[in-house]
């Protein structure tokens, strides 16, 4: 079948992306030059969503892995892509790695606090110290590099050979490497993201991350088995069934999203502890307040409602266009993590973060595609493609 030769093309599409993300980090760099820690924030907001994809992807692909699921084989190669641009994102770090010291005020002089607040800062310094905060991205990167790598390898090389033991030798790495990349990107989550406010403190931010990073990874898959449609691509032979399980995976953790977001905000509200609430009261309030309800209702609300239609989640361009939607719920909701530390007077969309989100994922997306040239769009070697081909919930 045509849709078992090698992928040659998406040239134009790739090309497109790189030159979308080549501007895009150009005139976010020229925002250096112009406000240096705005244009970071910015970058901060753009490499967190896209970064936050590739490894979910990774999350979810080891998932399958560990389950042993066959009914999403035809679906694994556009994953196992998806999480091999994380070497790319080791090299986007460069620029915030840079940049430190004007994102985290745990790096600059002693920010004006009480002094009981100053102690709790000082507490943290052997956590929170550039060597350290550097070593353990280094560290964060190379478990994820590697397991996507070797993950990507093996399923390729048993395109060319066919072996048995090379999925068995996935399975048993997805399921094995799962708890260190889950707690790598828990870990990440805490050094990019929450430092941001070093006094804050809460033990689901990490979870919080994942969840909306998993649904958006998800998300991702969707769209671009919808786009994944001519020769040589998988699309052609997803079918019904693969659609509806799409639709209960995107509904089922939207769910777990939402469960997780109210679980943080619960414990901080009835906690009421002085380190916690202002976290909330900066973002669920004031000037800040109308985007977090947005979040609530675009990640949450409107997905819910929709994805409880079976027919709906059997057609792949509805769930498409759900997936974009989902898509952007996600820029938004990580928009309103990062920028109210910057902008705390209320939301402000700034140049930067449209030309470091393009950038960013414009270098990704070329970065995936140029990945996945040149090899079939699906696993053809693997022993339950067939299976998958014929699944029938």
């Amino acid at each position: 079948m045509k849709v078992m030769e090698r992928f040659t093309g998406g040239r134009v599409p790739m090309l497109a992306a790189a030159a979308v993300g080549g501007v895009g980090l150009a005139v976010t760099g020229l925002g250096w030059a112009v406000d240096t820690r705005r244009a970071l924030f910015a970058y901060l907001f753009a490499f967190a969503y896209w970064a936050a994809l590739a490894v979910a992807s990774l999350v979810l692909l080891g998932t399958w892995h560990a389950s042993r699921a066959r009914w999403p084989v035809v679906l694994r190669r556009m994953l196992e892509t998806m999480a091999a641009s994380l070497p790319l994102f080791a090299l986007l770090f460069v620029p915030l790695l840079a940049g430190a010291h004007l994102l985290y005020p745990w790096l600059g002089p002693p920010p004006a606090l009480s002094e009981e607040d100053l102690k709790k800062l000082e507490h943290k310094r052997p956590w929170l110290n550039l060597p350290f905060w550097g070593a353990r991205a280094v560290l964060y990167f190379a478990v994820w590099s590697t397991v996507s790598e070797l993950l990507l390898r093996w399923s390729r090389r048993q395109d060319e050979t066919g072996e048995p033991r090379l999925t068995r030798w996935q399975w048993w790495l997805g399921a094995g490497a799962l708890p260190g990349v889950a707690l790598a990107m828990s870990f990440a989550s805490l050094d990019w993201l929450m430092s941001l406010e070093p006094l804050f403190v809460s033990t689901v931010y990490g979870l919080y991350w994942f969840s909306g990073a998993f649904v958006g990874a998800l998300a991702l898959l969707t769209l671009a088995t919808a786009l994944a449609r001519g020769p040589q691509l998988y699309g052609e032979l997803v079918n019904a069934s693969h659609w509806a399980s799409l639709g209960k995976f995107l509904l089922a953790f939207s769910i777990f999203w939402a469960y997780m977001a109210y679980s943080q905000f619960f414990l901080i509200w009835i906690a009421d502890l002085p380190q916690e609430v202002p976290w909330y009261v900066l973002r669920a309030t004031g000037a800040w307040q109308p985007v977090a309800m947005a979040v609530v209702g675009s990640r949450f609300v409107l997905p819910f409602f929709v994805l409880l239609s079976r027919p709906f989640k059997l057609h792949g361009r509805t769930l498409a266009g759900l997936a974009v939607w989902m898509l952007c719920a996600h820029a938004v909701d990580t928009w309103w993590l990062v920028i109210p530390v910057v902008s705390p007077e209320g939301p402000r969309l700034h140049w930067a973060d449209v030309s470091a989100f393009l950038g960013v994922g414009g270098a990704a997306v070329a970065f995936t595609l140029w990945r996945l040239r040149g090899h079939a769009t699906m696993p053809v070697g693997d022993p339950y493609l067939l299976e998958s081909l014929g699944y029938d919930e």
